[in-house]
């Protein structure tokens, strides 16, 4: 327990009560607003206890993890489906295989020839202007 009280422990401490007093303070706050015709503050006023209480959570987290040191609690047994895994060892990650397989080419496709003698062309040219292509026609 006495690694609670280390100087950068009783700061977390320090901050964790100013956290909760400020958002418990917020919330009265807007609870005054509320009640003085401000309907949005009612929504408010729920709001602040509700991180007031994340803090204070977050809070009590790092106290048990440091008070246990970190360990991880007995978990439950695998289920029957479940693959056996060892205690330790690596994880391991299984991704679908895909096979590469090669496009056929369309060499009856008449657009697509022109389009590559276009850009054929153009990585050719690298100067030239769209408009400089011999076999461009206007629309």
């Amino acid at each position: 327990m006495k690694g609670l009280w280390t100087p950068a422990w009783i700061a977390r401490h320090v901050l964790a009560l100013a956290g909760v007093a400020f958002c418990l303070g917020m919330g009265w706050w807007q609870l005054g607003r509320a009640a003085g015709g401000n309907a949005i503050s009612w929504g408010y006023t729920l709001e602040w206890p509700v991180f007031a209480g994340f803090v204070a959570f977050l809070w009590w987290r790092e106290v048990q993890l440091a008070r246990h040191g970190g360990k991880p609690q007995p978990q439950k047994a695998p289920a029957e489906n479940a693959p056996a895994e060892e205690s330790g060892a690596p994880v391991k990650v299984r991704r679908p295989v895909r096979v590469a397989t090669r496009a056929v080419p369309a060499e009856d496709d008449a657009d697509l020839a022109a389009y590559n003698h276009y850009l054929a062309w153009l990585a050719a040219h690298p100067a030239a202007r769209p408009v400089d292509y011999p076999g461009f026609t206007e629309k």
